[in-house]
């Protein structure tokens, strides 16, 4: 029997978040409502946070201009990490790059100082960067757990033969977490160029994570 990787939904409610673990997601990333991807408030944290009992990760973003963040933007975030901590979050999620799209060093290791004990995952943010392969030895010296990425290319089945890469780079050391389109239709053949241990996908409508998880328990069975 094959095993069914871990299926991360990124939802912005509660009732996606409800939907999404009842369809039989192992985890939810939560962002604030809307396109982009931003933080969620501290009462729809909270609520969510009391709703669902799956591992619970948070985007920490406060603005979708870029990737780039000025000294108050940094407390801010700060302020928004200590907050996900404070209601029992699993994990948060974060991606501070630089104007030349490396990641910014520095703030990635304060946010991810701040962070601990929680999980800490590198949005894909990490499509923008130059060098997929620099970067992440980036993150795993800084830390990071996961890192949330297409391979660089338009989806992550496009870009299967650089996610396998990357995770037989990382090892134990960082899971690569697939995003980019994954869908119940595409699923399979993704899984069969790149063997991986986990996936994220966008739960904002609820039917694309219960084909997803569906299709992917019929055929691990």
């Amino acid at each position: 029997m094959v095993t069914a990787p871990l299926v991360e939904a990124c939802c912005d409610s509660i009732a996606t978040a409800r939907a999404a673990v009842a369809a039989g997601a192992g985890r939810v990333e939560l962002c604030g409502p809307g396109d982009g991807g931003t933080s969620p408030s501290l009462g729809l944290l909270a609520r969510c946070r009391d709703a669902i009992t799956v591992p619970l990760h948070v985007m920490i973003r406060p603005h979708v201009r870029d990737f780039l963040y000025d000294e108050e933007e940094l407390d801010v975030m700060g302020g928004d990490i200590v907050a996900a901590k404070s209601v029992g979050a699993d994990g948060v999620v974060i991606g501070p790059l630089r104007p030349d799209g490396t990641i910014h060093r520095e703030q990635l290791r304060e946010l991810v100082a701040l962070a601990r004990p929680l999980r800490v995952t590198f949005h894909r943010a990490f499509d923008r960067t130059p060098d997929q392969r620099t970067a992440l030895e980036t993150l795993i010296e800084a830390g990071v757990d996961l890192v949330l990425t297409s391979g660089g290319a338009p989806t992550a089945l496009a870009g299967a033969s650089t996610l396998a890469a990357l995770q037989a780079q990382a090892g134990d050391r960082l899971t690569v977490l697939a995003g980019g389109g994954i869908r119940g239709d595409s699923i399979r053949a993704l899984l069969d160029r790149a063997p991986l241990r986990e996936v994220h996908a966008r739960a904002t409508d609820p039917a694309i994570i219960r084909d997803l998880l569906t299709r992917l328990h019929t055929e691990s069975s």
